[in-house]
């Protein structure tokens, strides 16, 4: 599952770059703040929130159920940190145990998307914000975490339904972004520099997966 209280992000609010404001930024003037950067990041300042669209998902045919704003933190991705990882995770416990941790804000620690046996995929942050999932900060900024419902010394867990869900999104992800489908760019969590994690474990097919990622990120050709 998503990091730990003690590995994840610790930085709740700001980004890489922090928007200066009043008098200093007035000091520095358009020669260190363009005018490019600040039209993507006036959000950033005190009381003002970049839109969203309340429900609405970036994979169609997913389910929103919000996570708690504890287990990640608003950003403007991929202008503000450019996406190039999928990082493929295992819950550990049920998909519902999977939503309630995730709900829960002492848990300090959630993916974007979770993946059921039975297919059924929910996404509980918004593919834009950073996802506290690693348990590392810069691939936190830079990764969409999926979590799959099971154990990693279950293979049973790890049904077709859910390698081919599961292949579905990440090849939406990897089209969106323009993400290299090999794997060095779809990881597991324990491939993540200084992550105390195991999964998604030495049952998770890779290979088996990685050939799903790529049928479905091809486009439909007609007979």
């Amino acid at each position: 599952m998503g990091a730990t209280e003690g590995s994840r992000d610790t930085d709740r609010r700001i980004g890489r770059r922090a928007l200066l404001l009043g008098g200093t930024a007035a000091a520095v003037g358009s020669a260190v703040l363009a005018r490019d950067e600040l039209a993507r990041l006036w959000w950033r300042t005190p009381g003002v929130e970049k839109p969203r669209v309340e429900g609405a998902v970036d994979f169609r045919g997913a389910r929103w159920v919000a996570a708690s704003d504890a287990n990640w933190r608003r950003a403007d991705r991929p202008d503000d940190y450019g996406i190039d990882l999928v990082v493929v995770h295992v819950t550990q416990g049920s998909f519902a145990s999977a939503v309630k941790a995730f709900q829960d804000p002492g848990h300090r620690a959630a993916a974007h998307y979770i993946v059921g046996k039975d297919g059924r995929i929910t996404q509980m942050i918004r593919e834009l914000d950073v996802a506290y999932h690693a348990g590392n900060r810069s691939y936190n900024e830079r990764s969409v975490g999926i979590e799959h419902e099971g154990f990693v010394d279950r293979p049973e867990d790890f049904t077709d339904a859910m390698y081919a869900a599961s292949a579905r999104l990440t090849a939406g992800i990897c089209a969106r972004y323009g993400i290299p489908v090999d794997r060095e760019h779809i990881i597991g969590h324990v491939e993540v520099p200084g992550t105390d994690h195991t999964d998604p474990g030495r049952h998770w097919d890779w290979d088996r997966y990685m050939k799903l990622v790529r049928q479905a990120g091809r486009p439909l050709t007609r007979a």
